[in-house]
């Protein structure tokens, strides 16, 4: 039986100054986290989902490199990357100009009713303090960090992607998942496939997804697989009438069967059936009827072990 305790996510190298925080099994709410340590300079890559886990992470980067982090980068708005940010004492917190105003305008968001099992704690919305647009350029002492935002909507409309050009390591936000379904339902699933060639233009070394294990650009791949498989079966069921629910009943996940978070689909469908009707990539949809249809197809709240 899969540990997915606090106790059991660890930090592990991935290159010289790189490392991964990361946290089993990658469901729902368990995210990894990257950290980039350059001597006086300590970088972290995105909290955790809750205070428990955050609290767990910072005395694990507190542990490896002996200092408090210095500045906080976040891949994007979602809770499981950024609610913990308020404990991150000290430090500058950095992301795109989107994840401010969506945490601003949302605040801490749990879904109650949606998911089962979740251990919040006490949480606080924290925004970031310095933002951009399109890319900027960070230095941990000698270490370059490059934050670049694909420029669309992709898993979400402000994905931030921590490129280290000198490891060729990529801290990769949920633009990867590694071992669980991808979820556009806040982007965009065209954007998304477009996003992965920006990641494969980098040509990385090693990649840390937001999602499971470290990992190459063949798990970039997968994705992209997947997207083009939501999208194909976007294009069948409107063919044929069908709503997202009910093509998303009726198909056989095939070579994704393995994937976790299946519940996913219908709420990917959503998104696709929404581009096939012209909308823009990450254009608001109902949330509400595609969440509701997610849980229909789990037939019931999902499980959360967060």
């Amino acid at each position: 039986m899969t540990d997915r305790s606090p106790s059991a996510a660890a930090v592990t190298r991935l290159a010289d100054h790189a490392h991964g925080y990361v946290q089993p099994d990658g469901s729902w709410y368990i995210n990894n986290c990257g950290l980039v340590d350059a001597g006086d300079h300590t970088v972290l890559i995105d909290t955790c989902a809750t205070e428990r886990r955050t609290r767990a992470l910072l005395a694990a980067v507190e542990g490896a490199t002996g200092r408090p982090v210095t500045t906080l980068v976040n891949t994007h708005h979602h809770g499981d990357h950024t609610n913990g940010n308020y404990l991150v004492e000290g430090a500058t917190v950095v992301g795109h100009r989107k994840t401010r105003e969506l945490i601003a305008a949302e605040g801490i968001q749990t879904y109650e009713g949606v998911f089962v099992g979740n251990d919040w704690g006490e949480l606080r919305p924290r925004p970031p303090e310095i933002v951009f647009d399109d890319r900027l350029t960070l230095y941990a002492g000698e270490v370059e960090i490059r934050l670049i935002h694909p420029g669309h909507a992709a898993h979400t409309t402000n994905d931030v992607l921590v490129w280290l050009p000198q490891q060729r390591v990529l801290y990769a936000g949920d633009l990867v998942f590694h071992g669980g379904s991808p979820f556009a339902l806040m982007g965009s699933v065209a954007g998304w496939r477009k996003a992965l060639d920006v990641i494969r233009e980098l040509e990385p070394e090693v990649i840390l997804p937001g999602h499971g294990g470290p990992c190459g650009l063949d798990i970039v791949d997968k994705v992209d697989e997947y997207l083009a498989f939501v999208q194909q079966t976007a294009e069948r069921g409107k063919a044929a009438g069908l709503s997202p629910l009910e093509v998303a009943k009726e198909t056989d996940l095939g070579d994704f069967a393995s994937l976790s978070e299946q519940e996913r689909l219908p709420g990917n469908l959503h998104r696709a059936y929404a581009e096939l009707d012209g909308a823009e990539w990450g254009a608001q949809i109902d949330l509400v009827a595609a969440i509701t249809d997610m849980l229909a197809y789990n037939k019931g709240p999902i499980r959360c072990f967060s």
